[in-house]
């Protein structure tokens, strides 16, 4: 028996017919015993078949949305090469009870890795360094933040993508066949639509309309019969991201619409509301800005709302705000300005501060000058001076500069007055 061969694993053949009631989950129950019966990644093809075939099969950490396969890859993989397979959750085991599971294990198939802290990861560095055990390990998250860089050093990485429509009308054809029913293609299509590249969502939906009397099992009973979990995303992996990221997005855009539509997409699944305020506190800042100072105090506002009256009602300040974001003037004026200031302080370092802007709270600080020459502003018409403020190596340059959008145009036009004959340069004279 070549190594790729998992016969091994008493299952059944996951695509043969079964009218026998379920013991089990639809997902887990066709797990497939062997490579052949694995669905979707096909990019992965050669790279597992070149795992399968090599002589020792290294560490491997599966990165990739629920529902694609990981776990089930891991399982195949551990199989076909360790004698003593152990597979274990992170959620749900400590390391002392990790510790006295391990001995005399080959593989160890850990899911959810993440979900251990960066201290209890690194259990793993000698185990792994000295070749005592192959870990073949699961994450959601994204590697790079949420497991440890000597950990990961350790791990070939294999990134998996949610399974395409055709894979998951393949594993609904296969679910269906199991639970001994018969769902017409398009109900089939359109439960592989509703599942967002997700095998395990997939069969569950199958299992659902499975549980309808058989006069409902068609497109319309289908979809009305939906369970409201449906709309949940993980809030944990990138969708996450993904759905902030174009939620900001389309409010910098000045799209009222699409920031209504993400919003509803991340609080619809389930995403923390005080997260989504936290991302409008910044947009408010970064992109609109001075161009509307009331922008941050109605996000920070927001922000206080949601707390109070609570979900689900909290959408109501998060629309309301949201929509006033997209279509507020912007300026990312002011965080530009902080951006041009933090280069010049990252390419020269900080400079001195100037002997007349120091607070002489010592004797001798008065002996060597500081704040002697120091003019206060609100001593002179108008609370202005003319007077230097930034050191000597760099008082020619101007970090903000004001855009003529909204509110800033106003707000700027006393400073520009200041300023009239500088050109409008953030490096002026550099």
């Amino acid at each position: 028996m070549r190594q790729g061969d998992m016969r091994t694993m008493p299952d059944v053949r996951t695509h043969e017919k079964s009218a026998m009631p379920l013991s089990q989950p639809l997902a887990e129950s066709l797990r497939p015993s062997e490579t052949a019966d694995f669905v979707g990644q096909p990019h992965l093809k050669d790279r597992i078949q070149a795992l399968l075939d090599s002589p020792r099969l290294p560490s491997l950490l599966l990165f990739g949305p629920p529902g694609c396969g990981k776990s089930t890859l891991a399982l195949l993989l551990a199989k076909a090469r360790g004698r003593n397979v152990l597979r274990l959750s992170a959620p749900e085991v400590g390391l002392q009870q990790l510790r006295r599971q391990l001995s005399g294990v080959d593989v160890l198939v850990l899911d959810e890795l993440h979900r251990f802290s960066k201290a209890q990861q690194d259990f793993f560095l000698p185990l792994l360094e000295n070749g005592d055990i192959t870990m073949l390990a699961t994450t959601t998250e994204n590697p790079s933040f949420s497991v440890t860089r000597q950990l990961l050093s350790r791990l070939h990485v294999l990134r998996l993508r949610p399974l395409s429509k055709t894979d998951l009308i393949t594993l609904g054809q296969r679910g269906t066949a199991r639970a001994g029913i018969d769902l017409s293609p398009d109900v089939l299509d359109f439960l592989s639509s509703m599942a967002h590249g997700d095998g395990r969502t997939l069969l569950n939906l199958v299992e659902h309309a499975a549980a309808l009397p058989e006069d409902k099992r068609h497109l319309d009973g289908v979809r009305q019969s939906m369970p409201e979990a449906l709309t949940r995303h993980d809030k944990d992996g990138d969708s996450h991201y993904e759905l902030a990221s174009a939620l900001i997005k389309s409010i910098r855009g000045s799209d009222p619409d699409a920031a209504l539509y993400y919003l509803a997409c991340l609080l619809e699944g389930g995403e923390d509301p005080r997260f989504v305020c936290r991302r409008l506190i910044l947009s408010a800042s970064e992109d609109i800005g001075l161009a509307d100072p009331h922008a941050l105090p109605l996000a920070v506002a927001c922000q206080q709302a949601v707390e109070f009256v609570g979900m689900p009602e909290g959408y109501i300040p998060l629309a309301e705000t949201v929509v006033y974001l997209a279509l507020s003037k912007k300026s990312n004026a002011a965080y530009a300005a902080y951006h041009n200031a933090l280069r010049e302080v990252k390419t020269n370092g900080p400079q001195a501060v100037p002997l007349h802007l120091r607070n002489a709270t010592t004797r001798l600080h008065k002996e060597w000058g500081y704040g002697e020459t120091y003019k206060y502003p609100h001593n002179f018409p108008g609370a202005w001076v003319e007077q230097d403020y930034l050191p000597p190596e760099v008082a020619s340059k101007r970090y903000y500069q004001p855009k003529d959008q909204g509110e800033e145009p106003r707000l700027a036009a006393w400073w520009r007055s200041l300023h009239q004959d500088e050109p409008d340069s953030p490096n002026k004279n550099s």
